[in-house]
């Protein structure tokens, strides 16, 4: 199921994204749901609660938080979600590039330029969908989790936290053992500490007695294991290189 957000100041704006998107729901059979909101702060509100969308569709001028300001405030929350931009103008066209968007879409918005745009979009999510995914229980519900944006997990007590890429963070109630053994099948995972798994996509350096990752996540490296951690890591970078 996809969730969709949309921002407008303009209801009538507002009404009509939501009245196409409704259609080209049914027209292509897909289940969704979404969310509407008028200004940015109310969508940024509900993000710090913990919720996600899949795509979000910003208009860009907005009194008080614009949307280019409100897609940054987006990626600190979650880094791969698809951001269209719906505006009246194309003076900010460029500056959408700073945001990874994926489409800036100029008003009036036509049925056939949407329709075009959101298969685009669904072809793009479905080719991202088959990337390697773990399903977790959290404390919130089941989740998905895309390997390449988990940067590292954790235990602590019986508590298992997994860190993503966007700074958000999933606690889960489980078997650390058996969350290693599924995640080293993956062959991208190492251990260098009894309490830490770390993706190895993410490591910046490696000393005696730690790990820096590129999140500037500091990840200690068990007494005496040095070496092997060094080897291992030294080893996937190789493999990477020469396939």
């Amino acid at each position: 199921m996809l969730e969709i957000a949309i921002c407008d100041d303009h209801i009538d704006d507002l009404s009509y994204m939501t009245e196409m998107i409704n259609q080209y729901r049914l027209s292509r059979h897909i289940h969704c749901e979404f969310a509407v909101f008028t200004n940015g702060l109310d969508l940024i509100s509900i993000l710090e609660k913990g919720k996600n969308f899949d795509i979000y569709c910003l208009d860009i001028i907005m009194p008080a938080f614009s949307g280019i300001e409100l897609a940054k405030e987006i990626r600190s929350f979650d880094k791969s979600a698809a951001i269209l931009f719906f505006s009246s103008s194309p003076e900010y066209a460029l500056d959408s590039y700073s945001v990874q968007s994926l489409n800036y879409v100029l008003k009036p918005v036509s049925k056939e330029k949407l329709f075009s745009v959101f298969d685009n979009l669904l072809d793009q999510i479905n080719a991202r969908n088959k990337e390697d995914t773990i399903i977790v229980k959290s404390h919130h519900g089941i989740q998905k989790i895309l390997i390449s944006n988990l940067v590292f997990v954790e235990v602590m007590g019986r508590t298992v936290l997994y860190h993503l890429l966007s700074g958000k963070v999933i606690q889960c109630s489980e078997s650390f053992s058996a969350v290693c053994d599924n995640l080293l099948k993956f062959g991208c995972f190492i251990k260098p500490h009894r309490s830490y798994l770390v993706n190895m996509q993410y490591v910046d350096t490696i000393t005696n007695h730690q790990m820096t990752l590129q999140t500037l996540n500091i990840i200690p490296v068990a007494q005496g294991k040095a070496r092997e951690i060094k080897q291992q890591y030294l080893n996937y970078q190789l493999e990477g290189e020469y396939p």
